[in-house]
């Protein structure tokens, strides 16, 4: 390893999350990390440092970015933009511009000014228009976001395209990130459905053999490491890179699997219903006194028929990158996690049994 006092040094906006923290554990073992965050995460790998930010101030912004390069006496490879704006409801709200948007912006102008090596975007495959099973589509693939999650990573994709300069940025369209205990909304709450056996887990919207691609927090994680790994060898533009498992298993698929494994039933039969039906139930589960908010929503029963299929070979031909995990062999450790604990997994999935 080079002399420690010439380390490459990473910041990483947005470090409290998910990601964050295991990119923050992962980078820690070869560059100086520094995380930001509006709060300091519960537990920081040693050597990573903890400077506070505020995404919409363009003041606090320049500040702590500043700071971290002027404690940093090795070159700054990269910085990584996951501060953003996420709701599961829906609806439009400035705060997809506010911290999106323009959270992205001011992360970007910084990263210029201190000579960074490369700026990278966490985005989302969602921005991409849908297809059709079997048939996996690639970074060329136009961009259709149906609703305002995606449609804010679209316009920030175009402001950095704008406005990145000279400095290399990569966009890694990212698909749905789940652990060994889950941790996937879309996946904890179908879980739920499937345990309590509601009668929402036994009806879809849709074609039942599409799906969402997804992707383990480890072989994302790796990813965002290769892509630093790999900076001086990526184009000086703003470079989209599709990341996620190759194969998606469609929604009926993972109905069967997981009332297998719940339940030990082999022939869990889910019905398509009409879209006009589940829309109707949606909302009077939505609008309904006394009804816990629940997970679908109206808008996601229009959503119901979108497949996500990715081809990868960029990501394995720029930056050497391919999964090594899958969902669905992921499955039965989500399911034993469950078993074990319920109370302790519907906590940490911030979920509720229906009754109480």
């Amino acid at each position: 390893m080079a002399n420690e006092q010439h380390q490459p040094a990473l910041i990483i906006v947005g470090s409290t999350g998910l990601i964050g923290s295991h990119l923050a554990n992962r980078f820690a073992e070869t560059y100086r990390v520094f995380a930001m965050d509006i709060k300091s995460p519960e537990d920081l790998p040693e050597g990573a440092e903890f400077i506070s930010i505020d995404v919409t101030s363009g003041e606090r912004v320049h500040d702590a970015i500043h700071e971290a390069a002027s404690r940093s006496e090795g070159p700054i490879a990269a910085v990584i933009q996951l501060a953003a704006y996420y709701d599961f409801a829906g609806d439009p709200s400035e705060l997809y511009d506010k911290i999106t948007v323009e959270g992205t912006r001011r992360a970007l102008r910084v990263a210029q000014e201190i000579s960074a090596e490369q700026f990278i975007f966490s985005n989302t495959m969602l921005v991409h228009r849908a297809t059709k099973p079997g048939q996996p589509f690639n970074e060329d693939r136009p961009l259709e976001a149906k609703w305002p999650y995606p449609q804010s990573k679209v316009k920030t994709e175009k402001l950095i395209r704008a406005e990145h300069g000279n400095l290399p940025a990569v966009l890694l369209r990212i698909a749905g990130a789940y652990t060994d205990v889950c941790d996937s909304l879309p996946l904890s709450h179908q879980i739920q459905r499937i345990r309590e056996q509601r009668l929402t887990s036994k009806v879809y919207p849709g074609d039942m053999r599409c799906g969402q691609a997804f992707v383990h927090i480890d072989d994302l994680t790796e990813a965002f490491y290769k892509t630093v790994k790999n900076r001086h060898l990526l184009p000086n533009d703003a470079f989209p890179i599709l990341i996620g498992e190759p194969e998606t298993p469609g929604y009926g698929q993972l109905q069967k699997e997981f009332a297998r494994r719940i339940l030990g039933v082999s022939d869990w039969e889910t019905r398509e219903i009409p879209k006009a039906l589940a829309k109707s139930g949606a909302w009077l589960q939505e609008n309904m006194p006394g009804v816990d908010d629940p997970f679908i929503k109206p808008f996601m029963v229009d959503l119901a028929d979108d497949h996500y299929e990715l081809d990868i070979s960029r990501a394995q031909e720029r930056i050497n990158w391919y999964p090594k995990r899958r969902l669905l062999q992921t499955v039965p450790s989500m399911i034993e996690s469950l078993k074990t604990d319920p109370e302790a997994w519907y906590r940490r999935h911030g979920l509720t049994s229906e009754g109480g």
